[in-house]
């Protein structure tokens, strides 16, 4: 991705959150409701958002016509961004996606759909819920890239591919991340009921991007094992901190419940009652 480019986000968007320039105490806060969280705690897990990021959205497949809004304005002022949007392979199956793929492409947007297929859905495995599960294919007339996303080379290799493709004006085109779920969907889904404890620990023995990234940096004598065991400790301590302030940082009070609606907005916002506004409250910096 390059600075004129944006990411529209599905429900679990923390990485992407720290990727697009928010710190770890600004994700960590935001999960855990804080005043020091990118959306001031108001946003929680499901909606975080930043320069350049349109969220984190909760509702499925909504990013297919969120993403197709957000490319047409880019296109409507030419400034030669690209538009990543995120859904998974639950998604894949709802009606608005293949809306916004015919819209996208009659229009030519540049923008990217970006399937993150992790294998598995709430309590099933995608092969039983999908018909198909080639979903770099689901577009038709909209092209599709297949790619290991738990490969961060192949990943880094299909994203300069995809952004080379909507810049050379040839219009949307799917990109598939073929990848894992290692835990259960949520609290309420332990992941074993449908699949094995052996199959988890084989990926995460023998395709983790992590490790595997790490063994061929060792291999091809990139980094020797002592940098690589500073950056690890580096980062454990920034994490660890940032846990601690986000668990000792208070939340917002209810006087915040109209801060920050809009970016540019002084009149005032309709109350609970009639004739009871409430005034619109400026607390976050514009990025």
């Amino acid at each position: 991705m390059r600075k004129t480019d944006v990411l529209v986000g599905a429900y679990r968007c923390h990485g992407w959150t720290h990727l697009m320039g928010v710190s770890a105490l600004g994700v960590l806060s935001e999960l855990s409701g804080r005043r020091t969280g990118c959306c001031r705690g108001k946003g929680g897990s499901m909606h975080m958002y930043y320069a350049r990021l349109y969220g984190g959205n909760g509702i499925v497949g909504a990013t297919g016509p969120l993403g197709a809004g957000v490319a047409f304005a880019h296109k409507y002022l030419n400034n030669g961004g690209v538009v990543f949007t995120l859904y998974g392979d639950g998604s894949a199956n709802q009606g608005q996606i293949h809306e916004a793929f015919n819209m996208s492409k009659l229009w030519n947007l540049p923008l990217v759909y970006v399937c993150e297929n992790n294998k598995y859905g709430l309590g099933t495995a995608a092969t039983r819920a999908s018909a198909s599960t080639d979903y770099y294919t689901r577009g038709d007339y909209v092209p599709g890239l297949w790619c290991d996303g738990m490969d961060v080379l192949s990943s880094r290799v299909a994203g300069q591919f995809v952004v080379d493709w909507v810049v050379s004006g040839k219009g949307p085109i799917v990109l598939e991340l073929e990848t894992y779920r290692y835990t259960g969907h949520s609290m309420s889904d332990p992941g074993t009921s449908y699949r094995s404890r052996e199959e988890v620990a084989e990926v995460r023995a023998k395709r983790d991007p992590i490790t595997s990234f790490k063994e061929k940096l060792l291999k091809y004598q990139l980094a020797t094992p002592e940098e690589i065991k500073a950056v690890e400790t580096k980062t454990k301590k920034i994490v660890d901190a940032a846990a601690k302030q986000a668990k000792a940082e208070p939340e917002i009070g209810p006087e915040e419940l109209t801060a920050d609606i809009y970016v540019d907005y002084d009149w005032p916002i309709r109350g609970l009652y009639p004739g009871v506004p409430h005034k619109h409250l400026k607390v976050a910096k514009r990025k």
